[in-house]
């Protein structure tokens, strides 16, 4: 039984600096998305965010902003990453309360 809660141990500790550093990435990217709008057949972009309950448009310019869709896209696939870090975190608790009885 030692063997299968050092196995645990050591799996949950990985885990968690996972999560530490994909939260730390994760707040130093943007949050929100990009909109386009199309204004008298020009292109103007925008980001979209929530703050609070509103949802805020600030303007980006004519130019598409690839630099920034790539890191809200990162956003996303770290986020994702985030959820599935959490998910094995709580197998991980619920395996190591099965283990103890």
């Amino acid at each position: 039984m030692n063997v299968l809660n050092g196995i645990l141990s050591d799996s949950h500790g990985y885990y968690i600096s996972i999560k530490e550093k994909i939260s730390k990435k994760l707040a130093d990217l943007p949050n929100g998305s990009v909109k386009e709008r199309s204004i008298a057949g020009q292109k103007y972009y925008y980001i979209q965010q929530r703050v609070g309950k509103k949802v805020v448009h600030k303007y980006l310019g004519k130019k598409k902003p690839e630099d920034l869709i790539k890191k809200i896209q990162m956003r996303k696939s770290m986020k994702n990453e985030l959820k599935k870090v959490n998910e094995a975190l709580k197998m991980l608790g619920r395996v190591k309360g099965k283990s103890r009885a």
